[in-house]
């Protein structure tokens, strides 16, 4: 019996652990850059995204089909980025705990 009481709180423990690697997934602000950094954005811990910034040199002209190839290698180089600094935190969170591959928290 004190075997069981002893995974209650072990489970118990991982799921603040849980929680509070959730929240601090979803504090994450990353930035992602294209174009030598001409055009940046930011993005939050969800995906969303939170700022954009193109610079002048390239809205004079008729570039507009560049400056869209350049805000979605942006949004791209700052997902991977978000996703990266997301899996570092669960990780941390628990520990160095290895899921199997495709296996995400929570179940």
């Amino acid at each position: 019996m004190k075997d069981i009481m002893g995974l209650m709180k072990q489970a118990k423990d991982m799921q603040a652990k849980m929680e509070t690697a959730q929240a601090e997934v979803a504090d994450i602000v990353v930035e992602g850059g294209s174009g030598g950094g001409l055009v940046t954005v930011r993005l939050a811990g969800g995906g969303n995204m939170k700022g954009l910034s193109i610079d002048p040199s390239l809205l004079s002209g008729e570039e507009a089909e560049i400056v869209e190839d350049l805000i979605v290698a942006a949004y791209q180089d700052a997902k991977v980025k978000l996703d990266e600094a997301q899996a570092e935190k669960m990780k941390s969170a628990f520990g160095g705990l290895e899921l199997p591959p495709g296996m995400k928290m929570p179940f």
